[in-house]
């Protein structure tokens, strides 16, 4: 028991960060371009409690920690926030302007991953104190989440923020056909996670990754 409070409490932070603070982006780069509508629904802010799906935020990914510390089990580690609202029409350019909005997401992720990469080793190469190894295993955890938020949103699959950017990359005709793939998105992407592709396909890439993280930061 006090493994699984140690593991939730070391987790809930970056997951809590990574997953909100990518919602917040989309809103801030469409609010940039045009559309105001995460503005006015007060969805562009650092607040959480803005941002947080009992469902995405809180459950799924509680759900994976505890199985994970409890019976060993591994998995991808993964949630969602409440989508910001993005009226893609309202975007002073609706088709170009998409992948900019798309891409805010995976992007936040990227910062975040690497400002998490940063505190691992400025903590790594510090003093060792009562609080370096929960913060060792915290930063370690938030380059992972945020390591599977940006590259499981970079997949082309509509609605994931790869859809939207591969939707804005082609040319109309076929865009307009690519995204009438969106509302079967969701099952594409449960069937690949309970399949066993969607692992086999991120997992090389994270591993990837991380070791480019390792690399740049010298740890």
């Amino acid at each position: 028991m006090d493994s699984l409070i140690a593991t939730l409490a070391i987790w809930s932070l970056p997951v809590l960060l990574a997953i909100t603070l990518h919602e917040a982006a989309h809103g801030y780069v469409a609010r940039h371009f045009g559309d105001p509508t995460a503005h006015l629904a007060g969805r562009i802010t650092l607040n959480p409690f803005k941002h947080i799906d009992p469902v995405g935020t809180v459950l799924v990914p509680g759900a994976i920690l505890v199985l994970s510390t409890l019976f060993g089990a591994g998995g991808i580690l993964f949630g969602w926030a409440k989508p910001v609202p993005v009226d893609f029409g309202r975007l002073r350019n609706p088709k170009a302007d998409m992948l900019w909005v798309a891409a805010a997401g995976p992007f936040m992720n990227l910062v975040m991953a690497l400002a998490w990469a940063a505190l691992f080793k400025i903590t790594l190469a510090g003093p060792e104190t009562a609080y370096s190894v929960a913060l060792l295993r915290m930063a370690d955890a938030g380059m992972q989440i945020n390591a599977v938020l940006m590259l499981l949103n970079l997949l082309p699959i509509p609605p994931l923020d790869g859809g939207r950017i591969a939707v804005s990359l082609l040319p109309h005709q076929l865009a307009w056909q690519y995204a009438r793939l969106e509302p079967f998105g969701f099952p594409i992407l449960l069937l690949l996670l309970f399949t066993g592709i969607l692992g086999q396909v991120l997992w090389p890439l994270m591993s990837a990754f991380r070791i480019l993280l390792a690399t740049l930061f010298g740890f």
